[in-house]
């Protein structure tokens, strides 16, 4: 059985920035819980002229390959800068490339960054229901973290780090509980042709 493969986007037209540092703080949690196959991204990697690609074709190739990998990961960790109380333009307009039913399913972790605590709620109104709209199965916890949370660009808050941990724990379990349903049915589908093979040679 091949690696899971995780892909953790940021939606942050900056590098470095604090969203990418916190995607890449939970990423390095459920690699240190789980072997996975991990692919690391920000808006920088999509190409200028992401704005303007109206339809899918309309992308360049380094964008369209990231769509690619965000539709045949089998789990995501996504992160968005906030501003004005929700997630950037961008990051909105790369999942509205997204096909409606590529990620039924599949295991995502909902991460934000913002000046202060009163953006907090975001992930909770504003990502956990864009991603309810693709039937994703969102991981319970959730991480946000505000600029007094970093220091020179890396998360240190111990409150912060705590949740990083727990929600990283989710996601590796998901995972993992994914793989055994999905080796479980291909034990069933193997099974199920050797009775047929016998069954035929009698």
């Amino acid at each position: 059985m091949s690696l899971p493969r995780i892909v953790a986007f940021s939606g942050s037209p900056r590098r470095p920035s604090k969203t990418r540092s916190l995607v890449e703080a939970v990423a390095a949690e459920v690699t240190s819980r789980r072997q996975v196959r991990l692919d690391v991204y920000d808006l920088s990697d999509t190409s200028p002229g992401l704005g303007a690609a109206l339809q899918r074709h309309d992308l360049t190739l380094p964008g369209a390959r990231i769509i690619d990998a965000i539709e045949q990961a089998d789990a995501l960790i996504v992160g968005t800068p906030v501003y004005k109380g929700t997630y950037t333009g961008l990051f909105k307009h790369v999942f509205d490339l997204v096909g409606p039913r590529a990620l039924v399913g599949k295991p995502v972790l909902l991460t934000a960054t913002g000046g202060g605590p009163r953006h907090a709620l975001v992930v909770e109104h504003a990502l956990r229901p864009l991603f309810g709209f693709f039937e994703a199965l969102t991981v319970p916890t959730a991480v946000y973290a505000s600029d007094a949370d970093f220091t020179d660009g890396q998360l240190t808050d111990a409150g912060i780090l705590t949740r990083v941990n727990t929600a990283a724990q989710q996601l590796a379990g998901l995972i993992g509980d994914l793989q055994n349903a999905e080796g479980s049915a291909e034990t069933a589908i193997a099974d199920f042709r050797v009775v047929g093979q016998r069954a035929a040679s009698r």
